[in-house]
């Protein structure tokens, strides 16, 4: 039977990243045109899944979302269902799995050059900008009573160069940090863990 496990410096690492979030959201810009702001939230879900992996990147940005539906102001110093369910929900609901498929991905993602950086940019702004898209939008548009094409203009396209911009200097960091700190050297270790049997 095969042992699953969760390390304390995995779990550690979360946390950290999880708080990295918390304080990035409070780098918040209204735009005035849009209920939706510039944040740099995505771009710390970007690196929580990076550089943590699939499964600890989940575990970071999933403990947030949850911990923030609960209530507890963690995004931007709000928090709740109000939040959660309000105009740009629809986006955070989908930070957890950004993170998972964006650890997922980058992982396998091998070298150190230009072909290297490209895909790992690819990954993180088809997955930490282009995904939230796919849930945002449409809740915007409903929660907010406009038509989908209006919600397209007022919750997409202003924020995608921004996107890119964030998903270039994300692969900036990462693409050093995993040469020295790769997701197995933060997260696995021999003592200290959590062992469950599936």
């Amino acid at each position: 039977m095969k042992t699953s496990a969760v390390t304390v410096r995995g779990l550690t690492f979360s946390a950290m990243f999880a708080a990295l979030l918390v304080v990035l959201s409070f780098v918040t810009i209204y735009t005035g045109f849009s209920p939706v702001p510039i944040t740099l939230q995505n771009f710390a879900v970007m690196l929580a899944g990076a550089i943590l992996g699939a499964r600890y990147g989940l575990i970071s940005i999933g403990t947030v979302v949850v911990l923030t539906t609960l209530g507890f102001p963690l995004l931007h110093g709000a928090g709740g269902p109000g939040l959660i369910f309000g105009p740009t929900g629809g986006f955070i609901w989908a930070y957890p799995i950004s993170a998972l498929l964006i650890g997922f991905f980058v992982n396998r993602i091998q070298g150190r050059g230009v072909a290297a950086f490209i895909l790992i940019f690819v990954v993180m702004f088809a997955f930490g900008s282009l995904l939230l898209y796919v849930t945002g939008i449409p809740w915007l548009a409903y929660s907010s009573k406009i038509s989908f094409g209006k919600a397209l203009a007022i919750g997409c396209y202003p924020y995608l160069p921004g996107d890119a911009i964030k998903a270039f200097a994300a692969a900036l960091i990462v693409l050093p940090v995993r040469k020295i700190f790769p997701a197995s050297r933060l997260t696995e270790g021999n003592s200290h863990i959590i062992r469950r049997e599936p």
